[in-house]
């Protein structure tokens, strides 16, 4: 009975394998990459399908009188910039380990926040189009809100971590963070900038909700942010007709007003069939669609590679999503709680801010000033989104070197 019930035992294992073996040093350790390759390949792809993307939506910027003295590369070697600056700073960022980050995360979100309030002084920062989001750095303008949505991350999940005996308790585990989501808020708003602040208050509350926080707690803050967004909205007349464009852009008034480019990023995904029209074949970039290398690219890659573009770009977003969601499940196989909730906080990002921006090009949400992440043109959106995907990596790599058994 004791050798049936050791074989048993023995299939089982077999079987069914666990997500990490910690101190495992067997051939398929020695096999084992230091870094998902998959990951990083997939990353390259969108890198460099942004970049084509970017160049083929601005190509007819100079026939624009006010935009006469740019290139038609204008765009393209900017982007290119920006993407060298993010994969030197994620280079940089993978160098540190996870425990670095866990330590200075509350120093890195005090510090973003004082970025963050430092926008609004009129010397230091940059109003464009009656919002002021951006500080001038000479060669490209910074975006403090970007950097917050990474140390939200960090900084969220340090929280959780240090909170974990007390996470039941309102004033010691939920007002904390309650309050420091009302500071961004306020800031933001101040800007304004709602599509920024509804991304970090998701993270936010994602990592709450992975890192255990009571179910009611979580519920209340639900409906308290989802309050303070209907008084958002009923409060500001522009925000409110926003949404009353996005429930029918057709109409006379909206079409041509505050539903202008939803109209005509809807028109450009009508044109693409399943198929497209063919890469540099878009009419709508033709300055019928206002700036279609930031929050409206998609519109673009529906336009010239159709319905079957846009998929192949959705099923990458959710697969990067997926990944880390699997990264950070390895990671907390391996008691490595600050980290899991890191990796699945970049998922959540890189995923949720994804979805929104599909979303807004499909006409299915109201529109929100989002970049498509890796693939929009954005200077401190690309650089952040790599430095957060440098932590997921690093992530990884921890965890493979627990597999084979070493120490991190």
């Amino acid at each position: 009975m004791i050798s049936n019930w050791l074989r048993f035992g023995r299939r089982r294992d077999a079987e069914t394998p666990m997500p990490v073996r910690i101190g495992y040093v067997g051939p398929a350790a020695s096999r084992m990459l230091e870094f998902d390759q998959n990951l990083l390949w997939v990353v390259v792809l969108l890198l460099s399908f942004g970049l084509v993307m970017v160049y083929s939506a601005t190509v007819a910027i100079p026939d624009d009188p006010h935009f006469a003295h740019w290139t038609q590369f204008h765009f393209f070697w900017r982007d290119l910039a920006a993407i060298s600056l993010g994969l030197l700073g994620g280079w940089v960022a993978v160098q540190f380990p996870m425990s670095f980050w866990q330590r200075w995360a509350p120093v890195l979100f005090a510090a973003s926040l004082g970025l963050l309030l430092a926008v609004l002084v009129p010397l230091i920062g940059k109003g464009v189009n009656g919002s002021r989001r951006w500080i001038p750095l000479g060669v490209f303008n910074f975006q403090p809100s970007e950097l917050v949505k990474l140390t939200m991350i960090l900084y969220a999940a340090n929280f959780i971590v240090r909170k974990q005996e007390v996470k039941e308790s309102f004033s010691k585990a939920f007002l904390p963070m309650g309050i420091a989501l009302g500071v961004i808020g306020l800031l933001l708003l101040a800007e304004p900038d709602m599509g920024a602040f509804l991304v970090i208050a998701s993270v936010a509350m994602a990592i709450l909700f992975l890192g255990g926080v009571n179910g009611r707690m979580f519920a209340a803050l639900a409906v308290v942010m989802i309050g303070a967004f209907v008084m958002m909205i009923v409060l500001s007349p522009w925000r409110r007709e926003r949404i009353f464009a996005y429930l029918n852009p057709w109409s006379d008034n909206h079409a041509q007003g505050s539903a202008y480019q939803l109209a005509h990023a809807l028109i450009a995904m009508g044109r693409g069939h399943v198929f497209g029209v063919g890469l540099g074949g878009s009419i709508e970039k033709l300055h019928y669609l206002p700036e279609p290398q930031t929050d409206f690219l998609l519109a673009i890659i529906g336009e010239e590679f159709g319905f079957a573009g846009v998929l192949v770009v959705t099923m990458i977003y959710a697969w990067i999503t997926k990944r880390a969601f699997d990264i950070g499940r390895q990671a907390l196989a391996a008691d490595r709680m600050y980290s899991a909730l890191v990796a699945q906080g970049v998922g959540v990002l890189i995923g949720g801010q994804a979805f929104i921006n599909i979303g807004v090009n499909l006409g299915l949400l109201p529109t929100k000033g989002l970049t498509l992440p890796l693939m929009s043109y954005g200077g401190s959106a690309t650089i952040l989104s790599l430095l957060a995907l440098a932590l997921l990596f690093r992530v990884d790599f921890e965890n493979r070197v627990l597999m084979r058994g070493g120490r991190v």
